[in-house]
């Protein structure tokens, strides 16, 4: 732990880290430890984050958790990949939303990577609604690639893929009893172990989507943007939803774009934010049968379309961000997630 001991004081007085600090506090962080070595690392955690985590640390850091990640053997499909993820952490309850976007964007033919995790944050996570619908998030990694390439999906439990992160828990705890957050809250949407070129992120406060667009640009994304929906004054989501204004900042091909999306301005009727409401996974999976029935909040579902017409245009398959919003939604609503779901059961059975 002498690392941490000697780069925490300078944290302290604000100095930014240079990559080789981060590749030494990572590997420190990497290590198991007693009580006091994590007392330590919470200590380095915490003041990383009083000083404020540049996009050139956080990357640094997703590089050195990136190599310590398993390899799922998915190189050649991750060009033309995306990842639809979440930082979490908004506390506002929606339902699980990305989940259904990646059968959508499965069902139009773009190999979707989810990375992701049960719920924390939440009462039902990507993980656990996944789960339910049939994906066997705990398959051996060749059975996830079978998938990737019959499915056109899969599912990365992070846990499974990441096993340096079991030494790091305990000192996130230690932080999260004091109610506060670290550089790994938002580490989870930028170790995809297979690496997609392509990212749409929906980021929990709004001053991050700049600073988490520079880190995925730093990080050689292709293409993608970062996300956040806001509510109202105080509040705001990890989403691009059709309730809200959304702040998108780009990164790789989209770099030059920096702006706010109204739901009007994208051919779409402003939702009330109700309509997006989740709840534990029996709700949540009662909530799919509803919406693939055309029985659902016409705000979410309106919200599911968005983002799959989103992802087409940003994985270079539509000319504009809304311009695939008929496809997508008749893809929600027409029947072919229904059938992608029941492929996806017949797979794992």
């Amino acid at each position: 732990m002498v690392a941490l001991h000697e780069l925490t004081p300078r944290l302290r007085q604000g100095q930014e880290l240079a990559p080789a600090d981060i590749a030494a506090a990572a590997a420190a962080l990497a290590e198991p430890s007693e009580p006091a070595g994590d007392a330590a690392k919470a200590d380095f955690l915490r003041a990383l984050a009083d000083k404020g985590e540049t996009p050139a640390e956080i990357a640094a850091f997703a590089e050195a958790f990136r190599a310590r990640a398993l390899d799922p053997g998915v190189a050649d499909i991750a060009p033309r990949a995306i990842d639809i993820v979440g930082t979490g952490g908004d506390h506002t309850g929606a339902f699980n939303i990305s989940s259904l976007v990646v059968l959508t964007l499965a069902c139009a033919g773009v190999p979707v990577m989810k990375h992701g995790n049960r719920g924390i944050t939440s009462k039902c996570g990507s993980a656990d609604l996944l789960a339910g619908l049939g994906f066997k998030i705990d398959a051996p990694p060749e059975k996830l690639r079978a998938a990737l390439r019959e499915l056109g999906y899969v599912f990365f439990f992070a846990p499974a893929f990441h096993p340096a992160f079991k030494h790091i828990a305990p000192a996130r705890k230690l932080l999260a009893a004091e109610g506060r957050r670290s550089v790994f809250n938002v580490l989870g949407p930028l170790i995809n172990p297979g690496r997609p070129a392509h990212v749409l992120l929906g980021v929990f406060a709004e001053e991050w989507a700049p600073r988490l667009a520079d880190t995925l640009s730093r990080l050689g994304a292709a293409a993608g943007l970062a996300a956040h929906g806001r509510i109202d004054a105080t509040r705001g989501v990890d989403e691009l939803t059709s309730a809200t204004d959304t702040r998108v900042r780009g990164f790789g091909r989209l770099q030059d774009l920096d702006t706010v999306w109204r739901p009007e301005d994208l051919g779409l009727p402003r939702a009330d934010f109700a309509d997006l409401a989740g709840g534990d996974l029996a709700h949540n999976l009662a909530l799919v049968e509803a919406l693939l029935a055309g029985r659902g909040p016409a705000g979410l579902a309106d919200t599911i379309a968005l983002n799959a017409s989103v992802a087409l245009w940003i994985c270079g398959r539509s000319p504009a961000p809304a311009a695939a919003l008929p496809q997508a939604r008749e893809l929600l609503l027409g029947g072919a997630v229904r059938a992608k779901i029941a492929a996806t059961r017949e797979f794992f059975a």
